[in-house]
């Protein structure tokens, strides 16, 4: 494990379009929810709080996805956003995205970098 990685989940957990995996992580000096799922066969992490209000997107936990498996959506408010980049696609959110953190995937595991932004 590089310096500043944290293990995050095993590789088999994230499914393409699929559950995402919820954590906890060292961010701008706090602990913040964070998630990442995998979209297009490659793993994606966000900070897990809406570019609208900080509120989570999911209330179900781990279900980041809509119904097409495209685009991540915040239950409170219906913003969606594009799963690959984080930024904004339609609804209250527009001038705004989702934080993205630095992931990398290796030997069948997920990792993210604790305070890093991709």
């Amino acid at each position: 494990m590089a310096a500043g990685e944290r293990l995050v989940c095993s590789s088999d957990q994230l499914l393409d379009g699929d559950a995402g995996v919820r954590f906890v992580l060292m961010f701008g000096g706090r602990e913040m929810p964070a998630f990442v799922v995998r979209y297009q066969g490659v793993p994606r992490a966000y900070l897990n709080r809406c570019a609208h209000l900080p509120n989570e997107l999911d209330d179900t936990p781990g279900r980041f996805f809509d119904s097409s498996r495209t685009l991540l959506i915040c239950s409170v408010h219906g913003a969606a956003y594009h799963a690959d980049t984080g930024k904004c696609y339609l609804g209250p959110c527009l001038r705004g995205g989702l934080i993205r953190l630095s992931v990398t995937e290796r030997g069948g595991q997920v990792f993210v970098t604790e305070n890093g932004q991709a």
